[in-house]
């Protein structure tokens, strides 16, 4: 992982003006108002070895936090995103993206507003779907958490 990398294509995607229409944007997916970056991506670890996905979770997951570690002394200490409940909460309500598509596809995200952009900045790992490849997203919205 690239870390640097990393940080400077958020901190890139906290100024970039967002896309008009839903489509491909900065090596994930962008729509009015928010980008979706896949920082990671298990490319073709889909489904297969269960122990060897597990391996991968674990090893993105450490990326995640690696990026939080980066991110904390900016934006603040943060705990924890209970991404589950997010989900459940779209069986009553209308929750907007990239929420919903977030809490979709992972369980736990850090979570900051990125002073001084207006913006909202979402760390995770996808791996709720097991027959999908694992990705390191990262998520920057000017929508405020649900």
């Amino acid at each position: 992982m690239d870390i640097a990398r990393h940080i400077a294509l958020i901190d890139e995607l906290c100024f970039r003006p967002f896309p008009a229409e839903h489509g491909p944007s900065a090596g994930g997916a962008g729509g009015p108002g928010h980008f979706v970056a896949v920082l990671e991506s298990s490319h073709g670890l889909r489904g297969g070895d269960p122990g060897e996905r597990a391996v991968t979770v674990e090893q993105y997951e450490k990326y995640r936090d690696a990026l939080y570690e980066r991110l904390a002394p900016r934006w603040g200490e943060t705990d924890p995103w209970n991404l589950r409940t997010v989900l459940l909460r779209t069986e009553a309500e209308d929750i907007p993206e990239p929420w919903a598509g977030l809490s979709a596809c992972a369980d736990v995200a850090y979570l900051w507003e990125a002073e001084g952009t207006g913006r909202w900045v979402a760390v995770a790992v996808a791996d709720r779907d097991e027959t999908d490849e694992v990705r390191l997203l990262a998520v920057v919205t000017e929508q405020a958490p649900p």
